[in-house]
């Protein structure tokens, strides 16, 4: 299983990737509480899911793209060291990689991820940042204990459209599971478990997201048609 992008076009999944649209289920007002299936795609062992925004076919491709889209890819391969900030806790750290940032705002829940992380963990609280954590699409939020061991969920390789619901706009391609991105110049991008990928054109940090769907009010109305 990979997904490859292609130079000013879409990216191609080969290996028959599962592909979902998930929705945010509310806790508060726009703050989400977690995420919900709410339709699964037919798919083949290969297909394009378009990353210009401007298919009338979405989350598909159907070559809007050639009418004038830069996709030039301008994140790193990697995430470097210095563009992660750690917060201490008793029990656990917590790595934030900001930049990753694609808005899904889980983070933000009762105290705010970076207050509860300080406090003394219970089982109760344990989940709860895990759930939280576990939430976070792009994976900007990263969970290590005291021994250095990376706290991750256990993700089924699949892919999901996400909508952001509780604003009214759509958002990013969640990719989960530790599925290989290759780049359009050849190189493979940093394998991670939780990564999302632009889909309305306009990411300052090709191809993952970072955030501009809430800016640019991007909405796939094939999903919001029927809202």
């Amino acid at each position: 299983m990979k997904i490859k992008v292609l130079k000013d076009g879409p990216y191609i999944v080969e290996g028959g990737v599962p592909l979902y649209r998930e929705e945010m289920v509310s806790y508060k007002m726009i703050i989400p509480q977690s995420w919900k299936k709410v339709e699964k795609f037919e798919t083949k062992e290969t297909y394009a899911l378009c990353r210009c925004g401007l298919s009338r076919n979405k989350p598909f491709c159907d070559g809007s793209h050639r009418e004038g889209f830069d996709g030039e890819e301008t994140a790193d391969i990697e995430i470097k060291d210095e563009e992660i900030k750690i917060f201490e806790g008793q029990d656990l750290d917590l790595l934030d990689i900001k930049h990753l940032c694609a808005s899904a705002r889980f983070c933000l829940k009762g105290k705010g991820i970076w207050d509860l992380i300080k406090e003394s963990i219970s089982k109760e609280k344990y989940e709860k940042i895990m759930q939280i954590v576990s939430n976070c699409p792009s994976g900007r939020l990263v969970l290590k204990d005291k021994n250095g061991n990376y706290i991750e969920p256990t993700l089924e390789k699949e892919i999901s459209i996400l909508e952001d619901n509780l604003k009214g706009v759509s958002s990013a391609i969640w990719v989960k599971g530790g599925i290989a991105i290759e780049s359009s110049k050849g190189y493979t991008y940093q394998i991670r478990n939780r990564v999302t990928l632009c889909r309305c054109g306009k990411s300052k940090n090709k191809p993952f997201c970072d955030g501009t769907h809430l800016k640019i009010n991007f909405k796939d109305e094939n999903y919001y048609k029927g809202k």
